[in-house]
Formats: C-alpha cells, sequence, structure tokens
C-alpha cells in the first residue's frame, strides 16, 4: 500500500508517468517539465495561465511560463538535532541551522542570516561566476572568427591523433555547458533552503569556472592570425570552439562515408506513411491496413527500420524534421521487439535516440531520459556512427554546427537507423 501511494506521489498527472525533470507551478502542483510547458503553450496570447490540476490562473511576466523545482521535503527543512525549522544560516560554518542552534548549539555566537538573504547573496555570487563563463565563451568566438581561416587550411590535413584530441575537447565542451545550466537553476530556485544546500557538493563547478577564464587568456595569446600552425596550435584553437571544427573538419570527413539510407517499409508501423522515394516517414491517423508480420511494428508504434544494417565502420546520415510534434531518431538492434511501447527507441536496451518533444530534446536509452540543456534552433539534425570505437553523436546542423550529445557504448549486433514521428515528419537528406 505504502509503494503503491509512494507511485501515485511520483506520478505526473499529464502523461501518468514517473516525473521527468519535475517542476511546481505556484499552486504546488508537480509535472514534467515538457508535458507542463505543452499544455501552458496552448494557453499563450492572454498572458495569463491555468494549472491543469486545479484550475488555478496565474500571470507570467515574460515569455517563458514560471517553473521552479520541487521544494525541499519537510523532512529536510528541519534541524536534525533540535527538530524544529531551518531559519537561519551560519556565515561562519556554511550551514542552514534552526534558531536553538544559534541560540545553545555548537553555532552560538557565530553571525548569521536569515535564509533568504543568505540565498540572494549567493545567488549574487552565481550570478558573477556566471557572467565570467559568459565573458569567456565570447572572449572563444571572437579569437575563432581571427585565426579561422588559418586553422581550416591546417584542419584540412588533419591526423587521427588530432581527432582524438577533437573528441576530448568535445566533453570539456559538453562539461562547461553542465556547469552553466546547473548555475542557472540554481540562481532561478526560489527556495533558499535548496539553494544554500547546493553550495558544498558543487563547489568545483564554480571554482572551475573562475579557473577557466586565465586558460582562454593563455590560449589566445598563443595564435597567430594566420600563418603556419603547429599541430599543438592548433589543438588550442581547436578548444576555442569545437563546435565550429565539427562544422569544418567533421562534417567533410564523415561525409565522405555517408551511407545512402532508405525506409524499410516492411517495418513501418500502420501508422506510419512512407514516401514513394522511401525517404520521409510521416505520422497519420488513418490505419494504412499493411499485413501484419514478425517485422512490422505494431499499429500503436509508429516506427519505421532503415533497409540495411551497419556492423562495421564509420557512418553518416542527416535528416530533416518538423517543427512540432514529437519524433525520434537514432539506431536499434534488429533483435529489438516490435510491439507495445517497449518497441519505441529508447524504451529498451536495444536502441538509442535523440528524442524532440515539443522543442525538448534529450536522449534516450532502456527508458532513461537524459534531458539537453537546449532547444533545436534549425531543422536539420547530424547522426554520425562509429561502429568499432562505440559512439553514437548527433549534432544540430546549424550554422556553426552545434553538437548535442555522445553515446559510448560496445554495440554487440548490427545496428539499423530508425525513425518514430507522432504528430510529426522526419526525412532523410543524405
Amino acid at each position: 500500500m505504502a509503494s503503491a501511494d509512494l507511485r501515485e506521489e511520483l506520478t505526473c498527472p499529464i502523461c501518468f508517468s514517473i516525473y521527468t525533470d519535475p517542476v511546481t507551478l505556484s499552486c504546488g502542483h508537480n509535472f514534467c517539465l515538457g508535458c507542463i510547458e505543452s499544455v501552458l503553450g496552448t494557453q499563450e496570447g492572454s498572458g495569463v495561465y491555468t494549472c491543469p490540476e486545479c484550475r488555478k490562473s496565474f500571470r507570467s511576466e515574460s515569455k517563458e511560463h514560471i517553473l521552479t523545482e520541487p521544494t525541499t521535503s519537510w523532512g529536510n527543512k528541519k534541524c536534525t538535532e533540535h527538530k524544529k525549522l531551518l531559519e537561519y544560516y551560519c556565515t561562519e560554518d556554511g550551514a542552514c541551522i534552526c534558531v536553538s542552534c544559534s541560540l545553545a548549539g555548537e553555532h552560538r555566537g557565530h553571525q548569521v542570516e536569515l535564509l533568504n538573504e543568505a540565498s540572494e547573496k549567493k545567488k549574487e555570487k552565481l550570478r558573477d561566476v556566471l557572467q565570467k563563463l559568459t565573458t569567456k565563451r565570447e572572449k572563444t568566438e571572437k579569437s575563432l572568427q581571427e585565426h579561422r581561416r588559418g586553422v581550416q587550411e591546417k584542419a584540412a590535413g588533419v591526423t587521427e591523433q588530432l581527432l582524438n584530441q577533437i573528441r576530448h575537447l568535445e566533453k570539456e565542451k559538453d562539461e562547461l555547458t553542465r556547469k552553466m545550466s546547473h548555475i542557472e537553476e540554481l540562481c532561478n530556485m526560489t527556495d533558499p533552503l535548496t539553494v544554500l544546500q547546493e553550495q558544498e557538493s558543487h563547489r568545483d563547478d564554480f571554482c572551475g569556472a573562475e579557473k577557466g577564464d586565465n586558460e582562454v587568456t593563455q590560449r589566445d595569446k598563443q595564435v597567430p592570425a594566420g600563418g603556419a600552425l603547429d599541430e599543438g596550435l592548433i589543438s588550442g584553437s581547436l578548444y576555442r570552439n569545437v563546435a565550429d571544427i565539427m562544422h569544418d573538419v567533421k562534417r567533410e570527413r564523415y561525409m565522405q562515408v555517408t551511407s545512402d539510407i532508405l525506409l524499410d517499409i516492411d517495418t513501418a508501423g500502420n501508422s506510419v506513411i512512407v514516401s514513394g522515394d522511401m525517404k520521409t516517414a510521416s505520422w497519420s491517423r488513418i490505419d494504412q491496413q499493411r499485413p501484419v508480420t514478425p517485422e512490422r511494428f505494431t499499429s500503436t508504434v509508429p516506427q519505421v527500420l532503415s533497409t540495411n544494417s551497419f556492423s562495421s565502420g564509420q557512418h553518416y546520415w542527416e535528416v530533416q524534421i518538423s517543427k512540432s510534434g514529437i519524433w525520434r531518431v537514432g539506431v536499434c538492434y534488429p533483435s529489438m521487439v516490435r510491439g507495445e511501447s517497449c518497441a519505441l527507441m529508447g524504451n529498451n536496451n536495444k536502441s538509442w535516440c535523440l528524442r524532440c518533444c515539443y522543442k525538448h530534446l534529450s536522449v534516450l536509452h532502456n527508458t532513461r531520459d537524459t534531458l539537453l540543456p537546449y532547444r533545436l534552433s534549425c531543422d536539420t539534425v547530424g547522426i554520425l556512427l562509429d561502429y568499432e570505437a562505440g559512439r553514437l553523436t548527433f549534432c544540430e546542423l546549424c550554422d556553426p554546427i552545434r553538437h548535442l550529445h555522445t553515446v559510448t557504448v560496445t554495440f554487440t549486433e548490427p545496428l539499423h537507423a530508425a525513425f518514430s514521428v507522432c504528430d510529426a515528419w522526419v526525412r532523410i537528406l543524405r
């Protein structure tokens, strides 16, 4: 009984699944971020929004809906020693305390502040760090424009060693994005207790961000504009903007192994329309009434696979996607199940995909959903598969190319390209 009650508390009232990236409206009701934004997005216009649970109305002062993370549980708001509410912050020990701690406990005589005051001071410091990270990114973009011509000339003949450096720098870039995203989340939190208690666990993020400014300054001094560049200077410039180098180097490299992918209509679920050239998959409410076979997905699984599979080598393809609806693009083993919801890419341990739910991006495998900290800014996605290296990379083909995510895994079966659409469409471009 207790287990059932707990599951009910953790279930989103919109999608009826366990919360994914939970948020709370001002009325106190919790939802998945993607679910509530989809609902509130249909109410835009008057500036007044209604909670789908209690129907309470509230106003938003910006174009973005005001959502907050669920507040700290009631038990965590109490002092573990005195069982009283945590109302103060000890600046000497960096701890949230109750009134008894400050009057008679181990924090007696220490300087204390109200939680709200301490939280705002910490947010101000976080905003300073965020500004430094923003300045760092602006410097790298400016420096890249000055040296891009020289880098491109040398990048045309990059070695495998330099490509390994690129992969390493991609990870560093992802880490920088993660730090910035976490700091922004803390600055937007409304619960001061949650803000202050995050201090210790993420101290390295903030310190590392401040050190990063000096590193960029040193690299800027090392790279001359144009002229002869050795491998060390090229790698330094690559650090400035990995996304741009992907555009100049990786895309050209992998387009040499571009795979001619066609859709296999014999696998298409009956809610999927496949175009005559076998390049476009579109969702349809009308059952296509194709015969039931072991290879075909059921009518409730709007999905289709490629005719060819990959068991070795490097492969690259590009897809154009609709600006609305829900779609998934990725790869799967041929042994993946074909019926029920677990047959959808990412809902099992035999598939990996990039999912877009009304412009919210995530990477999904074995039901584990990794939310990405940005939305698509264009309608084309590149997919890069290195079978032996066990890497599946997704990138957005804007200008410059933006790296979205790289999955690293040991593949054990051949892989098919896979496409899923719901109120959406995808088209294979190359």
